[in-house]
């Protein structure tokens, strides 16, 4: 309310108390003005009356709710079902215009507002995360794989005989496809082992540009988040090379923002060579719904390009959730949760390494992947060759999720491309193994409840192999719990063996 209308309710409320009340709703304005005027993250979350007052008044400057409106057009942000309407806070009319997803709307000056305040936001989290000469950014509402697309269509006007795509191994289909969907042919260069390590082939990365000649390639297309034994990518020397030759990098940091190591590699790389964009999904890294993405770069002029090539308007759906999630957590609440991450991974390292070793394997030795985790499964693929694959049903039918059994051999083909061992990112890595994750959000209970279920998966397994072998018998991790699985919990288990085969999204 404004100064007049606090005024007038003095008529009929002791002035008193209607100036006390003045003054609480001032204080949530000044949180707002704040807001406004620094354009970044609040060190300390709102509580849900400020956020829910400022979403309020967002939405009432859109033409949609304004008193007394007439819309005659196709677009007037009309919603049949008033559950949805409450759902989006009544901002219904989307971001950006026909022309830029960034572009400020005539009739929807709140929604236009929102979109800029959430883009300020994210790249203040960024620097804050590791990279703080980071130029621009803006939210976008498609996942990580379309807004790689989106990046490669936009370097397709700058380097019109490019053909090829230099695309170190990763095996993830949405990162592959996104380059097939592009209209560009992926060069797939086969990572190299070092130790238990898969790594990025330097020399054959130079050779295929070499071969291939630099006007041909539309751009390197590197990544830092990924799947353990595969690390993240040298982006140093990668942006080096991109340097020298004149191609454009463009790096998949799919889940990096709540790793320093990562945001690191990004911040490193644009210093001493060429980052052209980095993207990075809002689910895996903010904890909110599927369907929106963070491009950003070191160059403000390309990052407005990129956010002009989205056709139409788009969905403020991405954008709120996130400026929501940012206001409630405050720049310091967020801190908290990378440094919580950091923690659950070495605690997740060290129990996994105890299991590990009480089943006569291994915790494999992958210190520059700073959020996966694997363990070797030599002893379950050596006895049984679908051993592999059954543990990884088995965990998924006790509501273990995230977790990837990786058997040897998987033969996929993705897009008409051929890959050999997929999901080990490698045509043969020396053992099967099973993965795990310390993403940001997990907690103590989460990794003390997965060791426990594993424990008894791969006990039920070991018990099924003594069976049928001479395989010497193997104490449990955790002694205290009961290890019987009922038998129609197992028969659902050979049904889903054909379902984890591939857990690649």
């Amino acid at each position: 309310m404004s100064r007049d209308t606090f005024a007038a309710g003095e008529r009929l409320v002791s002035p008193a108390y209607v100036r006390q009340g003045c003054e609480a709703r001032r204080s949530h304005e000044h949180l707002v003005r704040q807001l406004l005027e620094k354009g970044k993250c609040p060190e300390d979350g709102w509580d849900e009356s400020t956020l829910e007052l400022f979403l309020h008044e967002l939405a009432v400057m859109d033409s949609n709710n304004f008193l007394g409106n007439c819309g005659v057009g196709e677009r007037e942000g009309r919603v049949a079902s008033a559950l949805v309407a409450r759902r989006h806070y009544r901002l219904i009319h989307g971001i950006g215009r026909s022309g830029d997803i960034s572009a400020v709307q005539p009739k929807a000056a709140g929604s236009s507002l929102l979109n800029k305040i959430t883009n300020s936001l994210v790249l203040d989290i960024i620097k804050l995360a590791g990279v703080p000469t980071v130029a621009n950014c803006f939210v976008v509402p498609m996942a990580t794989g379309m807004s790689l697309t989106l990046c490669f269509l936009t370097l397709r006007h700058k380097r019109p005989k490019a053909k090829y795509i230099i695309w170190p191994r990763i095996d993830q289909k949405s990162c592959f496809k996104s380059m097939i969907t592009a209209g560009f042919e992926p060069v797939v260069i086969e990572n190299v082992l070092e130790g238990d390590e898969l790594r990025t082939d330097l020399k054959a990365v130079e050779a295929k540009i070499q071969e291939l000649g630099p006007d041909s390639i539309l751009c390197i297309h590197s990544t830092t988040s990924c799947f353990a034994p595969r690390v993240p990518d040298r982006l140093e020397e990668l942006a080096v090379i991109c340097a020298n030759y004149g191609i454009p990098h463009v790096v998949n940091n799919a889940y990096g923002v709540q790793s320093s190591k990562c945001m690191h590699l990004i911040q490193q790389g644009a210093r001493v060579g060429r980052i052209d964009a980095f993207v990075q999904s809002l689910d895996k890294n903010f904890m909110v719904p599927v369907g929106g993405a963070i491009i950003a770069g070191f160059n403000d002029s390309f990052i407005q390009e990129i956010s002009k090539m989205y056709p139409g308007r788009a969905s403020a759906s991405p954008s709120l959730d996130v400026l929501i999630t940012l206001l409630t957590l405050g720049s310091n609440g967020y801190k908290k949760l990378l440094k919580e991450r950091k923690e659950m991974f070495s605690y997740l390292s060290n129990q996994l390494k105890k299991l590990s070793e009480a089943y006569y394997e291994r915790l494999l030795q992958t210190p520059h992947n700073p959020i996966s985790l694997a363990m070797t499964l030599k002893t379950l693929d050596a006895h049984h060759d679908k051993a592999v694959t059954q543990l990884g049903s088995m965990l998924f039918t006790r509501q273990v999720s995230g977790a990837r059994a990786v058997p040897l051999g998987f033969v996929q083909t993705v897009s008409g491309h051929i890959f050999r061992g997929f999901m080990s990112h490698t045509n043969d890595y020396p053992c099967a193994y099973l993965n795990a994750a310390a993403a940001i959000g997990m907690k103590t209970q989460d990794v003390d409840l997965f060791i426990r279920r594993l424990d008894k998966c791969l006990k039920t397994l070991r018990k099924e192999q003594n069976r049928e072998s001479d395989v010497p018998g193997v104490d449990s991790y955790d002694k205290t719990e009961n290890v019987d699985i009922e038998e129609t919990t197992l028969k659902l288990d050979n049904v889903l063996l054909d379902t984890c085969q591939d857990t690649s999204s």
